[in-house]
């Protein structure tokens, strides 16, 4: 099961790369936040309490659900469909996440991870989203692309501590939850913002703005 579910979030993570459809964008970081917190369960499930359960699948409502009804309402709001001049190209964003994906399995195999964990691939490809986040808010310029990005990075940090951590503390978890909550919620206002007065979404032309 385990090797299924990690298949899927790598399929996800390579089509985020090379995708420009920004609805697309927001359906796969829905799937994404989806598997990542079943990996998640299925690595830790003979370690978790219950209300390590519970806040699984809180976060499961929160990402695959709540937040990205926020984007898709931004999305409306914007009028943009898609992102047509990233700051780096969709093949060599492909390419760069291959490096990265190597470099995630590399990092993870030289690693000394606690006897708990029984599939190192997971904490591999949860590494791996973290960076395809990172690629994502550095790689592209449409603020909403960028507000993905930032999601896609917290799915990884969150699937990261739940498979490394065992019995983290739930205040903390809940913490990383809130704050994404309120990032992403920040985010979509400022997005509509930018729209209303500058009539697009664009950080790149931020650079030409004079007092």
């Amino acid at each position: 099961m385990d090797q299924v579910l990690i298949a899927i979030v790598l399929l996800i993570s390579i089509y985020m790369l090379g995708s420009s459809r920004l609805g697309g964008l927001v359906n796969a970081v829905a799937w994404q936040g989806l598997f990542l917190c079943l990996l998640a369960a299925s690595v830790q499930k003979t370690n978790m309490p219950w209300h390590e359960w519970v806040l699984i699948l809180l976060a499961i409502v929160v990402k695959a659900l709540i937040l990205p009804l926020l984007l898709k309402r931004a999305l409306r709001e914007t009028l943009v469909q898609r992102e047509v001049e990233p700051q780096l190209g969709y093949s060599l964003s492909l390419f760069i996440g291959l490096l990265l994906l190597v470099g995630s399995i590399w990092t993870v195999w030289k690693l000394p991870l606690p006897p708990e964990i029984g599939n190192p691939m997971a904490v591999a490809i949860a590494l791996f989203t973290l960076m395809v986040g990172l690629l994502l808010i550095v790689a592209r310029t449409k603020a909403i692309t960028q507000t993905i990005g930032y999601l896609t990075m917290e799915n990884g940090i969150y699937v990261l501590g739940l498979t490394l951590a065992v019995g983290s503390p739930v205040v903390i978890e809940m913490g990383i939850l809130l704050d994404v909550f309120v990032g992403v919620l920040v985010m979509g206002i400022m997005i509509f913002n930018i729209n209303r007065e500058f009539d697009h979404i664009n950080t790149r032309h931020f650079t030409a703005l004079k007092d």
